[in-house]
C-alpha cells in the first residue's frame, strides 16, 4: 500500500473520507528549476484542510535551503505560530534513559514556532574579514508570547481532565530569564498573569533550558506540558525524540489552530536508503494521528495511535534496515491493527 492508502484503511473504519492533491516541492524540484516554493504556492496550500509533509532534504542540495525555502516559509506564511511534538514511548520501543518506561516518558513540548531568533533580524559587517561582526536577535512581542501560552494551557487544560496522572504534573515553561533578562521576563510575565487570571486549576513551573535538559534525561517523569521559545523548543525536542526511542517514531506538527496546519516525520529524508524499503515509517505514521487529531477527528487518531502501539510490539528495533520488517510491512501491519 501506498501511505494514503495506509492512511485511508484505518480512517473508512472510522467513516472519513480524505481526498488527496500531491504537490512536488522538494530538492529535485529545485535541483531542475532552481525553486523551492513560492509565495502563490503557499497560497495555494490555504484551500486545503491540513499538509501531509514528506521530509524535507536532498544530498545534492545545500543545507538550509530546503528548510528554509520551503519548510520556514510555509511555517511563517500560514502563520503556524505551534510547533508541536509529543514525546512518548511506547512499550517495545527501546529508550537510551536507563530504568525508564513508556509511563515514565509521555509528555508534550509546545514550542512557538514563528518568533524568535528564527525570524532572522540582524546582519552581517565586514564579512570575510578578521572585524567581521555577526548578529542575530530572538525577538518577541506580547501578541506572540501570549497566543502560544494560550494554546499551552489550553492542551494542559484538556490533558488534565483526561487523566489524573497528567493533572498531577505541572505545565512548564522553558527559557533561560537569568540571562535573557529581558525575552525571559516577558515570557514568565506573561505565562505568570494568564496561569493566576485565566487558568488557577493548574499546576505551573518554570526551569531554566539547561536545566530542563537535564531533568529530561534524569526525571522525564516530572512533564507534562512543556512550552518554550522557537530556539530552545527547536533544541529540547531532538533531546525529547531520542528518549522516546529516536528520529524513526518522532512525529511533529505546525499548528494554526486558525487555519491550516502541517504535519510531518521528524528524520529527515535519509537519502542513503532510498528506494530500499527499509527505512522505519512509525513516525509517518503518527504524523497522520497527529493530522487527525487537529482536524477533530479524535476517534480515528487513537485508532491510528493504537494500531502503531501494536506494530512496534511486533518489530525487533527502530532503526532502518534492522527493523525485521520492511517499510511496506510495517505499514500494512499497522493498517490491519488500525482497522
Amino acid at each position: 500500500m501506498r501511505k494514503e492508502e495506509k492512511l485511508d484503511a484505518a480512517s473508512l473504519v472510522k467513516g472519513v473520507k480524505i481526498n488527496y492533491t500531491e504537490f512536488n516541492y522538494g530538492g529535485e524540484r529545485y535541483l531542475k528549476t532552481g525553486e523551492t516554493i513560492s509565495d502563490k504556492e503557499v497560497e495555494e496550500l490555504k484551500k486545503f484542510d491540513a499538509i501531509y509533509l514528506g521530509a524535507i532534504g536532498h544530498p545534492d542540495v545545500k543545507p538550509g535551503i530546503l528548510e528554509q525555502g520551503i519548510l520556514l516559509k510555509i511555517r511563517f506564511l500560514l502563520d503556524q505560530y505551534i510547533n508541536l511534538r509529543p514525546v512518548k514511548l511506547f512499550e517495545n520501543v527501546e529508550t537510551p534513559v536507563a530504568g525508564k518506561s513508556p509511563k515514565d516518558i509521555d509528555f508534550i513540548v509546545v514550542r512557538e514556532n514563528t518568533g524568535g531568533i528564527y525570524t532572522g533580524h540582524g546582519g552581517v559587517t565586514r564579512k570575510g574579514t578578521p572585524d567581521e561582526i555577526a548578529s542575530q536577535l530572538m525577538v518577541y512581542d506580547r501578541r506572540t508570547v501570549d497566543r502560544c501560552l494560550k494554546y499551552s494551557y489550553e492542551l494542559k487544560r484538556k490533558r488534565d481532565k483526561a487523566s489524573p496522572v497528567y493533572k498531577e504534573k505541572p505545565i512548564h515553561l522553558v527559557h533561560k530569564r537569568n540571562v535573557l533578562t529581558h525575552c525571559g521576563d516577558l515570557w514568565y510575565r506573561a505565562f505568570e498573569e494568564m496561569g493566576n487570571s485565566e487558568y488557577k486549576e493548574i499546576k505551573r513551573d518554570y526551569q531554566h533550558i539547561d536545566a530542563a535538559t537535564m531533568w529530561f534525561v534524569k526525571n522525564p517523569e516530572w512533564f507534562d506540558v512543556i512550552v518554550t521559545e522557537n530556539l530552545f523548543g527547536d533544541i529540547i525536542t531532538d533531546l525529547g525524540a531520542m528518549i522516546q526511542g529516536g528520529m524513526g517514531v518522532s512525529a511533529g506538527g505546525n499548528i494554526n489552530p486558525e487555519g491550516v496546519s502541517m504535519f510531518e516525520p521528524i528524520g529527515g529524508s535519509a537519502p542513503k536508503y532510498k528506494g530500499q524499503n527499509i527505512i522505519n515509517p512509525i513516525a509517518a505514521i503518527l504524523a497522520a494521528s497527529m493530522m487527525m487529531e487537529v482536524l477533530g477527528e479524535s476517534e480515528l487518531a487513537l485508532s491510528i495511535e493504537n494500531g502503531v502501539k501494536d506494530t512496534v510490539k511486533k518489530m525487533k528495533s527502530m532503526s532502518a534496515g534492522k527493523m525485521g520488517m520492511s517499510t511496506t510491512e510495517i505499514g500494512d501491519l499497522t493498517a490491519k491493527f488500525c482497522s
